[in-house]
């Protein structure tokens, strides 16, 4: 809580026009000023494309991922088989963006690396992935949802591990075979826990992993890959523009809580379950 409410009066830097030597409260107030030169600016508008892009797509192909995942672990009999599958994609949540990108870098290089390696000796052109505009957003979108696959299926796992036993037991006594048996029973037992993350999810849509793109991108892919809080390091940290990188913080966020409330809302509209 410490750490989490009592910067919060910093929000004010949206408002002003920050001067290191007067400080924060010392500032004069500049009004929606920051806010109209965020907007008017050649960069924001390209990096807020860019954010929910890739976001979208995150949500797209991330969002079930895990659930898929983890509908296949509960449909494995074999214990030993399914802790080693379980750890293994597990794994890759512990490793830093710092790390991975590294190994994905040299995986993916166009002199080096073993996939470019590959396409050589089939007879293409070596590829430079992490450099070049078409390819980056696909394996942005890839790699991370190969990083949080397995410890996002961990929900829906212990969601399914609350099941009755009896029904898939009276469901065989039915006649009905392991594909029926997930279908009515595993599937109508997630919804619950589905429609809430898929409230969060909707949420982070205008939100992104600062530290994955950071790591992954350079200049060559900005028009592809420079999202909202990559534009708010630089303004912020690099040209120093506290006010301004300010502004752009405050700006997702407000956006995040109009769309999180929005999705609660509708969802709570049609059905019983909602985060509030």
């Amino acid at each position: 809580m410490l750490f989490k409410y009592v910067p919060m009066y910093g929000v004010i830097l949206a408002f002003k026009d920050y001067r290191f030597i007067d400080g924060i409260f010392g500032s004069p107030w500049a009004g929606w000023e920051n806010f109209r030169t965020l907007v008017e600016g050649r960069d924001f508008p390209r990096a807020f494309r860019n954010t929910v892009i890739i976001s979208l797509y995150k949500l797209i192909f991330g969002f079930p991922a895990p659930i898929i995942l983890a509908l296949l672990l509960n449909e494995l009999r074999v214990i030993l088989f399914k802790r080693i599958v379980q750890t293994l994609s597990y794994l890759p949540h512990f490793l830093s963006w710092v790390v991975l990108a590294g190994v994905f870098m040299e995986l993916f290089s166009p002199t080096r690396g073993i996939v470019n390696y590959i396409i050589t000796a089939m007879g293409g052109e070596a590829i430079f992935f992490f450099g070049d505009k078409d390819w980056f957003r696909t394996l942005l979108v890839s790699t991370d949802v190969w990083k949080s696959v397995g410890w996002g299926s961990i929900i829906y796992l212990a969601a399914l591990s609350s099941v009755d036993t009896s029904l898939y037991e009276a469901a065989v006594v039915d006649g009905a075979n392991r594909w029926k048996q997930m279908v009515h029973i595993t599937l109508p037992a997630l919804i619950p826990v589905t429609t809430i993350m898929f409230i969060f999810a909707v949420g982070g849509v205008i939100t992104d992993d600062f530290d994955q793109v950071f790591n992954f991108y350079n200049p060559a892919v900005y028009e592809v890959a420079d999202v909202l809080s990559t534009y708010t390091y630089r303004v912020g940290i690099s040209e120093m523009e506290y006010g301004l990188a300010t502004a752009s913080g405050l700006f997702t966020n407000v956006i995040a809580l109009i769309l999180i409330v929005s999705a609660n809302f509708i969802v709570r509209r049609y059905s019983e379950y909602g985060i509030w």
